[in-house]
C-alpha cells in the first residue's frame, strides 16, 4: 500500500490518506496517484476487503 492506514475500532473501518503527498503519474499518464491500496487488501482482522485509489489530474 502506498500512503494508505486502515484501522478498525469496533465496526468502524477508518481511512487515513495524507493528501499532500504524490507517488508520481498513473500508468496513463493523465493524473497524478495520491494513495493507493494497489488492488484489494484485507481489512485488519476481519473477512471484508477494501480497494482505494486517490489521484488528481495532472
Amino acid at each position: 500500500m502506498k500512503n494508505v492506514q486502515l484501522t478498525v475500532e469496533g465496526n468502524i473501518l477508518t481511512i487515513k490518506v495524507d493528501l499532500s503527498k504524490e507517488f508520481g503519474p498513473s500508468s496513463s499518464g493523465k493524473t497524478i496517484i495520491v494513495a493507493s491500496t494497489e488492488g484489494n487488501v484485507a481489512v485488519p482482522e476481519r473477512e471484508e476487503k477494501v480497494g482505494v485509489n486517490v489521484y488528481r489530474k495532472k
